[in-house]
């Protein structure tokens, strides 16, 4: 339940908006005369209770009750043990490299914080630091370069993180990037909520944060890498497998 928690941190007013407006809408109802006004108030102060319930259950089955922040999924595509060198992409949020490093205490792992993204100012940052403290060898880094050597990292892990990358040409460039100091045989991680129907049903227009199906292949394409595969982790987001 942490993550989820950090969740309604951050979305505190969204929520209580959404609660004031729900009540207004039920309370007006009873001021109304006209049969057909009052049924659509109570339906939408209705639906906006069930929206609100339904992107809470649906971000504690994405983070907290899935293999997002475990990675068993990646059995047979990484072995962690004979992984050399490793990158972490976060956006102001890390659940993961404490627990990497002290899994494969031999892994080489470099965690990097994209520099100048959407959740560096929010007032929650500070509440979720504290729950999941930033690594100490953590640097910022520009997503359009990168800074280590050509061809040395055997893996890029990204956990819904770069659709904090707004610009479409920065996203190639960071493709691009990964592409240049990738191993022959590295892989690269990327796991993201799409812009999708079914976002959209849980999310609403929280769905509009992230991007769809199309525009990652298109960047990814571009960079001059390849999908080899597109796993559900669950109905809310995937695991992209980048070579």
């Amino acid at each position: 339940m942490k993550i989820t928690k950090l969740v309604i941190l951050f979305n505190y007013q969204k929520i209580l908006l959404g609660i004031v407006i729900s009540i207004l809408f039920y309370a007006l109802s009873f001021w109304i005369n006209f049969n057909p006004i009052i049924l659509l108030l109570r339906i939408l102060s209705v639906l906006i209770i069930l929206n609100i319930i339904a992107s809470l259950v649906a971000s504690y089955i994405l983070y907290d009750n899935s293999d997002l922040y475990e990675l068993n999924s990646l059995k047979g595509i990484i072995d962690w043990d004979k992984t050399k060198n490793a990158i972490l992409v976060h956006a102001s949020f890390d659940p993961l490299s404490k627990r990497l490093e002290e899994k494969y205490p031999d892994l080489n792992l470099t965690v990097c914080d994209i520099y100048g993204n959407r959740h560096e100012h929010e007032k929650g940052i500070e509440t979720s630091k504290k729950i999941f403290p930033p690594n100490p060898k953590e640097i910022k880094i520009s997503p359009d370069k990168l800074p280590f050597e050509n061809q040395s990292q055997d893996v890029i892990l990204a956990l819904t993180a770069l659709h904090e990358i707004l610009d479409h040409q920065k996203r190639v460039l960071f493709f691009k990037e990964a592409k240049r100091i990738l191993k022959d045989g590295g892989v690269i991680i990327v796991s993201e909520q799409f812009r999708d129907f079914t976002n959209f049903v849980f999310f609403n227009i929280g769905a509009f944060h992230f991007l769809s199906q199309k525009q990652w292949k298109k960047a990814i394409s571009e960079a001059g890498l390849k999908i080899v595969s597109n796993q559900k982790i669950t109905p809310f987001a995937n695991m992209l497998i980048i070579k």
